[in-house]
């Protein structure tokens, strides 16, 4: 059971880290997480090359603790799906955030609620799995009957409580999309 519970938890932690990088109205630097910036022949994460701050609702700052990778660091987010453009200065570089359509907010609450429903699938499959293990169990008289349908329902349990935590994150993250 404790096996169950934690991959269904690793299963939230994912699509809630996932939702987190979906751009929202407001300035939020776990958009700029999957950025991978070229520091000498390798690829790295922007998050180790500098420190964002959030001054603005509607702006990031980052300001490059090596002014060797600033044009480094402009390209890789001007190569990024993000549609930022960076404004340098010196070893600091703000994204303006556009402000989101009604179209593109529409499309963000799709590709939203795509993911979350992926959470809940593998939630769903990992109960499945469980189920079956479990019944497996009963037949070959590993545990009693009684006791593969008690943890079957505990199992049904689990999986209700996390696809409702799933959920949940789903319509918060929803409502900051559409939230004008």
């Amino acid at each position: 059971m404790q096996d169950i519970e934690e991959r269904m938890n690793k299963t939230v932690e994912m699509t809630q880290d996932y939702l987190s990088t979906l751009r929202t109205g407001r300035a939020n630097p776990d958009i700029l997480s999957k950025i991978q910036v070229d520091y000498y022949g390798t690829k790295v994460p922007l998050k180790q090359l500098v420190s964002i701050s959030v001054p603005e609702n509607m702006l990031l700052m980052l300001n490059i603790f090596d002014k060797a990778d600033v044009q480094n660091v402009e390209k890789a987010i001007m190569a990024s799906d993000l549609n930022l453009t960076p404004i340098t200065d010196g070893s600091v570089i703000r994204l303006r955030m556009p402000e989101l359509t009604e179209e593109r907010r529409k499309e963000r609450v799709k590709l939203l609620k795509k993911h979350v429903e992926e959470g809940r699938v593998s939630i769903r499959n990992i109960r499945r799995d469980a189920i079956d293990d479990l019944r497996s169990q009963g037949k070959k008289k590993d545990i009693s009957e009684d006791d593969a349908k008690r943890k079957q329902e505990e199992v049904q349990k689990l999986t209700d409580k996390y696809i409702q935590l799933i959920d949940e994150k789903g319509k918060e993250k929803e409502a900051e999309i559409m939230m004008i």
